[in-house]
């Protein structure tokens, strides 16, 4: 089964986080929190929801992850000031690894410059941004680009987004 890495920090949308990792849980995937420092509590922004860090962003390769799960919120803006986690994510894209953003996760794809030529979806706010970034924008509750990266847009597309996401970690 395969080793997820998630990328995640304070005011992540604590639904966007705890669905889909359970999710992957439930189907024998192991879903592993990587932030600054190993050990401490994140905490949801709407409050419903406390994520202990398995492993702090300088202990850890993106070798030895088999797919990148990104939660919305406000996680995503956060980590994308450090180059590390900017590197992290550019890595699994490089690699042509499995990647799984929701809502604001794409931040850290436009800022590792990952999405030109993609087709990828995200919340409305960064429609524009993700443009910007030369994805081909679109606006539906899940997009599959290439048979790696899944993209949706919010909350409500969660149950697309998971179907989704389980399906490309069939293969791994």
């Amino acid at each position: 089964m395969a080793k997820i890495a998630t990328l995640i920090t304070n005011m992540f949308e604590d639904v966007e986080y705890m669905d889909p990792s359970r999710a992957f849980n439930e189907a024998g995937h192991e879903v592993f929190t990587i932030e600054k420092e190993a050990g401490k509590e994140v905490k949801g922004k709407q409050g419903e929801a406390m994520v202990k860090i398995d492993h702090g962003i300088d202990d850890v390769n993106p070798e030895d992850f088999d797919a990148l799960f990104l939660p919305g919120g406000f996680s995503p803006d956060l980590l994308r000031e450090d180059d590390r986690f900017v590197a992290f994510t550019k890595s699994f894209m490089d690699a042509k690894k499995p990647v799984f953003a929701i809502c604001h996760g794409p931040q850290l794809l436009i800022t590792a410059k990952t999405l030109e030529g993609r087709d990828a979806t995200g919340y409305k706010s960064i429609a524009q941004d993700m443009l910007y970034a030369g994805a081909k924008y679109v606006d539906k509750e899940v997009v599959v680009c290439q048979n790696q990266l899944v993209t949706s847009r919010q909350p409500d597309d969660i149950p697309a987004f998971n179907r989704e996401s389980l399906k490309l970690l069939e293969q791994i």
